[in-house]
């Protein structure tokens, strides 16, 4: 049996290209998941998102669970608990938004500390996502992540 490299067909391997794109309208698709009167709203969270990513066959679904886990549990944990959440998909990337009733931005703790319990949260988003921030609102604020989608090739 011949394994040397060069006679490998390499491109009978990769995934097709269609693997890596989103199912979407060109406009893109905004789903939103209010949390009004909700228990267990990291699970339903959770939840939620896995469905649209289904729907969407939006590639790396772990990391973008695992992003909104993360948002809606220090919405919990340090703002009284989310109000709603944005998934805003496009064809390139998909922003998720965490908004809830506390003015106070979330800040990452500086610096990180993996030693330590807690204060992780902020990091993983930092990691799992291509872009994130908050912007202030009249009633609180909105956390959001980005990430892009990606090629084969990155």
């Amino acid at each position: 049996m011949n394994t040397r490299r060069e006679t490998l067909d390499e491109q009978a391997f990769a995934p097709p290209a269609s693997a890596f794109a989103p199912t979407l309208p060109a406009a893109g698709q905004r789903r939103r998941l209010p949390f009004a009167g909700q228990q267990q709203v990291v699970t339903r969270a959770r939840a939620f998102t896995l469905s649209a990513l289904t729907d969407w066959s939006w590639p790396g679904s772990e990391d973008v669970v695992l992003l909104v886990a993360e948002l809606v549990a220090n919405a919990v944990l340090h703002a009284g608990g989310p109000i709603e959440l944005v998934l805003d998909a496009h064809p390139t990337r998909l922003r998720i938004e965490v908004s809830d009733n506390s003015p106070v931005l979330p800040a990452p703790r500086r610096p990180h500390r993996p030693e330590m319990p807690g204060g992780h949260g902020l990091y993983i988003v930092q990691q799992a996502s291509d872009r994130w921030g908050a912007a202030p609102q009249a009633w609180g604020k909105t956390v959001w992540a980005e990430i892009d989608t990606r090629s084969p090739n990155t």
